[in-house]
């Protein structure tokens, strides 16, 4: 099965930070545009960043705008997700995937059902004291 791996997760005090890495697994493709979501229980799918590897735009919810950091990772196809000033509201499953819409110089940030790909199991961020 054709799907990216997310990890980095853990607890964390409020405050605190993590890096989340996602990466493809198994197969090679070559990144276009990656959204990372979140959710988390009870609560819908919240795209929080993404980022075009064409254009290196980069969009934010406004949740996070400020916090969190998209960024290509140091490895090809790789991305990265720098979670800052991380708060207890930030708890969820967070995950990427990539972005078939049509073909932009930004990225989409919301989630749109039909159009994101190779989703993995996700990686658990909580927030705790």
């Amino acid at each position: 099965q054709l799907q990216f791996v997310e990890s980095g997760g853990g607890l964390v005090q409020p405050g605190g930070s993590l890096r989340l890495s996602c990466a493809a697994s198994g197969f090679s493709l070559t990144f276009r545009r990656i959204t990372w979501f979140r959710q988390a229980p009870g609560k819908e799918r919240e795209g929080v960043s993404c980022i075009n590897f064409r254009s290196n735009d980069t969009q934010y919810s406004h949740s996070v705008k400020g916090r969190f950091t998209i960024s290509r990772g140091n490895v090809e196809n790789t991305v990265y997700l720098q979670i800052d000033s991380l708060k207890p509201e930030d708890t969820a499953v967070y995950y990427c995937a990539e972005d078939w819409g049509p073909a932009s110089d930004t990225c989409m940030v919301q989630f749109v059902e039909g159009r994101f790909f190779y989703w993995g199991r996700g990686t658990q961020v909580t927030v705790s004291s």
